[in-house]
């Protein structure tokens, strides 16, 4: 480092000029407590070490990586420590801390560029309602208001663990770099979970009732197991058919209630579904913002709890004939 003084120390002009920054910039760094100056001249003037140029540069590099400047402090104090046990350590959480931030940014941008794709390519008579939709969804978008939906539909008994079990499937995650139909899709699901409930969307399935938490929960947790493996039938495009898949679903029902899978129950169960209110537009909705632009619809619960009643259903219908 160049210096012009007997004492080694330069002034605030000289490593200015030799970082290729500003007198402010420097003077700001300091000001901040990220580049400590060496003393002061008889006339008040900041007077810095050999080191500064190193860490002004180190400085400006974490500076260019767009780090604020409580997280560049937060690196520079490592490295003056030296510690050998770790050392690089928060470094290395500072970068995976804007990546995550950056990642949030992208995604907000994409769901933004989709959706004025989305209002830009639709005909001028339907925009104010795609700018009214789009306009209630955040971006990037969130799920609060579907699982917000699903816990005062689920009984109210449900423990907590199994009610997080079943938002984790029931919750449609919307995609990080969505097409415009993903963006009207998840705009038409959230407009319907946030507006006043009625019918159908109201009212738990007198299926789901169980007496107790611990068998609304086995429940749940039959039901998921039974919808998974019918997902895989629905991925391969098979149709409904008696199996391992509807004896999962039915015995979900005997369990709960305390029951045995026998051909009376299942038409009992059978004549109950069928009975039973139901939320189609939700699973339809939820398809088309989950599954992958030109692929096949992704199996959801609601698609998969279709599958199994039509495959209890035609059972039942032909014991009975």
């Amino acid at each position: 480092m160049f210096m012009s003084h007997d004492d080694g120390l330069c002034s605030i002009g000289e490593l200015a000029e030799r970082a290729g920054i500003t007198v402010k910039a420097v003077r700001f760094y300091s000001d901040n407590g990220l580049l400590p100056e060496a003393s002061r001249s008889a006339g008040g003037h900041r007077r810095y070490g050999p080191d500064a140029l190193g860490r002004l540069r180190m400085l400006r590099s974490l500076r260019g990586l767009g780090l604020p400047v409580r997280e560049v402090r937060r690196v520079l104090d490592e490295e003056e420590d030296g510690a050998e046990a770790g050392a690089g350590s928060v470094l290395e959480d500072v970068v995976a801390g804007q990546l995550r931030e950056l990642g949030s940014q992208l995604t907000a941008l994409r769901w933004r560029e989709a959706g004025m794709r989305l209002v830009l390519e639709c005909p001028p008579a339907e925009r104010a309602d795609r700018l009214r939709l789009i306009g209630a969804v955040a971006g990037p978008p969130n799920t609060a208001p579907l699982a917000r939906f699903w816990r005062a539909w689920l009984p109210p008994r449900m423990p907590a663990r199994a009610t997080t079990a079943f938002l984790e499937v029931a919750v449609a995650q919307p995609p990080d770099d969505p097409t415009p139909a993903q963006v009207l899709a998840f705009a038409r699901l959230n407009a319907l979970v946030t507006r006043p409930c009625t019918g159908a969307e109201r009212t738990q399935p007198e299926a789901h009732k169980a007496s107790e938490a611990r068998a609304s929960a086995a429940l749940y947790a039959g039901l998921a197991q039974a919808y998974e493996l019918a997902g895989t039938q629905l991925r391969r495009g098979v149709e409904p058919h008696s199996g391992e898949e509807l004896d999962s679903f039915v015995g979900a029902y005997a369990s709960a209630y305390d029951s045995r899978d026998t051909p009376a129950f299942r038409g009992l169960l059978a004549g109950q579904l069928a009975a039973d209110p139901r939320i189609d537009r939700y699973w339809e909705l939820t398809a088309d913002v989950i599954t992958a632009p030109g692929g096949p619809p992704e199996p959801t619960p609601g698609s998969a709890h279709d599958w199994l009643f039509a495959a209890l259903d035609a059972q039942t219908a032909a014991a009975a004939g």
